[in-house]
C-alpha cells in the first residue's frame, strides 16, 4: 500500500458499531474480494471488499473476518483469518501480513491462518443462532459474475442449513453512510491530492494538447502523493465530448475555443474524491461560456444550501430542479411554454440537466447509503449540477465534495479553484 498507516482505532470503532446492531447469539462473516482474471495468466489489480476494509483495515486478498460478539471465550469474539505466507510467496509476490502486523493494523488480537478456518467456524457455528452474511446490495449494482461472497453463502447454507440467515448489508449501509472524523480526514487527503492534480493541469492545458495527456498529468500527480491512482475512470472531455456523460475515451485534441470538462478524483487509503471542473482550453471563457458556467455554479451553491439534516435526496433533487429551471430560462434554453407543457415526470430542464445532483461518497465513489434515508451529520455527498448544450458543443459540470454538519457544510474542496476569474488568472500566469 502506498498510503500511510491509518490507525487501528478507526477499525475497532467500526466493529464496535457493527456488532451493536446484531441479534443475540449471532455470527458475522466477511470475505475479501477475489482477484479477478483478465486473459491468459493476467489479473486485475486487487481491490479489497470495502466492508471488510471498513471493519479491519486489512488490504490483502484471501482474508476473512469473523465476529461472534456473544461467544463465551472473549478471545474468539473477533478473529481474522489470513493467507499463510512462505518463502516462495515472498519471492514471487512480496511481503504479506504477519499476524503481529495484522493485529497492529486492525486491532484484532486473534489472527489465524486460513487453514484453520473450517474447524474454528464449526465451533463458533455450534454456539450461534443467527448468521450474518455479506452481499452487494447497492441500488445501482448489476452483478454479472459470481463473487467470493456469493460462493460462501452457497457453501455456508449447504453446510449449516438450519441456522437463521440475516443480511449484513442494511447494517453496513447505515453505518458507512455516517463518516467518522478519521474517515473525513482520509477523504480530505484524497481531495487535497485531487487539488494538486487540478492545479498542475491549469498550467499545462493549451490548444493542441490531447485529452490523454491531461489524464497523464493527473496520474503523475496522484501517484507521487501516495494515491494508487484515479478513484474511477477519469472523464477528460473537450468540446462536444463534454456532452457525453460517461465519456472515457480521452483521445481527442483539445481545440482553441473549446471547454474541457474533467471529472476526476484521487483515491487515498481506499477513500475517494470526486471532482468536476470545466476550464477553457484557450485560457479565457467566452461570454456565452461564462454565462453557462456561472449558471451551473449558482445551482451548485443553491444545492449546497439544501444539504441539511432531515432532507432526503428525492425531495432535494426536486428543489434543485426548480433552481436549474430558472437558470435555463435565463440562458434562453427553455421558455415558459416548455415549462407549461412539460411532463411532471420528465420536466423541461432535464433536456439540459439529465442526471442527479448528489450521491453518497466514501469507500465507494457511489457509496452505500439509502437514498430515502434522511440526511444526517457526518454524511458526505457530491454536489454536481451540469448544463449540456449539444447544439453548441458545450458541456459544463461543477462538482465538490461536502460533509453535512449539525450547523452547516464542510466543503472538502473549498480550496480547489472554481470561480471564473481565479481559473483564468491561474491559466494565464
Amino acid at each position: 500500500m502506498k498510503y500511510l498507516p491509518i490507525g487501528k482505532e478507526l477499525f475497532m470503532l467500526n466493529r464496535s458499531r457493527f456488532v451493536n446492531q446484531l441479534a443475540p447469539k449471532s455470527i458475522a462473516v466477511f470475505n475479501a474480494n477475489d482477484i479477478m482474471p483478465t486473459n491468459a495468466d493476467g489479473t486485475m489489480d486487487f481491490r479489497q471488499n470495502n466492508d471488510l476494509f471498513y471493519l479491519t483495515g486489512i488490504d490483502q486478498e484471501e482474508s476473512i473476518l469473523v465476529l461472534v460478539p456473544d461467544f463465551y471465550d472473549e478471545s474468539y469474539r473477533e478473529i481474522l483469518f489470513l493467507r499463510e505466507t512462505d518463502e516462495n510467496i515472498a519471492i514471487w509476490e512480496g511481503h504479506k501480513y504477519t499476524k503481529d502486523e495484522a493485529t497492529e493494523t486492525s486491532g484484532i488480537r486473534r489472527v489465524l491462518w486460513l487453514s484453520e478456518f473450517n474447524n474454528v467456524l464449526n465451533t463458533l457455528m455450534a454456539e450461534s443462532e443467527y448468521v450474518y452474511l455479506n452481499t452487494n446490495e447497492h441500488i445501482r449494482a448489476d452483478i454479472q459474475v459470481e463473487t467470493r461472497d456469493s460462493r460462501f453463502i452457497t457453501w455456508c447454507k449447504q453446510r449449516y442449513p438450519l441456522h437463521k440467515y440475516e443480511r449484513s448489508a442494511p447494517i453496513m449501509h447505515r453505518l458507512r453512510a455516517i463518516k467518522s472524523p478519521r474517515e473525513i480526514e482520509l477523504m480530505q487527503e484524497a481531495c487535497n491530492i485531487t487539488e494538486k492534480g487540478f492545479r498542475r493541469v491549469l498550467k499545462f492545458l493549451k490548444p493542441g494538447v490531447i485529452e490523454y495527456e491531461i489524464e497523464a498529468e493527473y496520474s503523475h500527480e496522484f501517484l507521487r502523493n501516495r494515491s494508487k491512482g484515479f478513484a474511477y475512470s477519469p472523464i477528460i472531455a473537450s468540446g462536444s465530448n463534454a456532452c457525453v456523460l460517461h465519456y472515457i475515451e480521452n483521445n481527442q485534441e483539445c481545440k482553441k475555443g473549446d471547454i474541457l470538462l474533467m471529472d476526476v478524483g484521487a483515491e487515498y487509503a481506499n477513500y475517494n474524491a470526486d471532482m468536476t471542473r470545466a476550464i477553457p482550453v484557450s485560457g479565457r471563457f467566452t461570454e456565452r461560456q461564462k454565462a453557462v458556467y456561472n449558471a451551473v455554479l449558482k445551482v451548485m451553491r443553491e444545492a449546497m444550501s439544501m444539504l441539511v439534516p432531515g432532507n432526503i435526496i428525492p425531495e432535494y433533487q426536486k428543489e434543485v430542479g426548480k433552481v436549474m429551471e430558472s437558470e435555463l430560462l435565463g440562458l434562453g434554453l427553455i421558455d415558459r411554454t416548455d415549462i407549461k407543457n412539460q411532463d411532471p415526470q420528465n420536466p423541461a430542464y432535464r433536456k439540459y440537466f439529465m442526471h442527479g445532483t448528489s450521491h453518497h461518497l466514501g469507500l465507494d465513489v457511489h457509496d452505500v447509503g439509502n437514498i430515502y434515508q434522511k440526511m444526517a451529520a457526518g454524511m458526505v455527498f457530491t454536489v454536481e449540477p451540469g448544463i449540456y448544450i449539444r447544439e453548441e458543443n458545450l458541456g459544463i459540470r461543477l462538482e465538490n465534495n461536502v460533509v453535512i454538519g449539525e450547523d452547516g457544510l464542510m466543503d472538502l474542496m473549498e480550496n480547489i479553484p472554481i470561480e471564473v476569474e481565479e481559473i483564468e488568472t491561474l491559466m494565464n500566469q
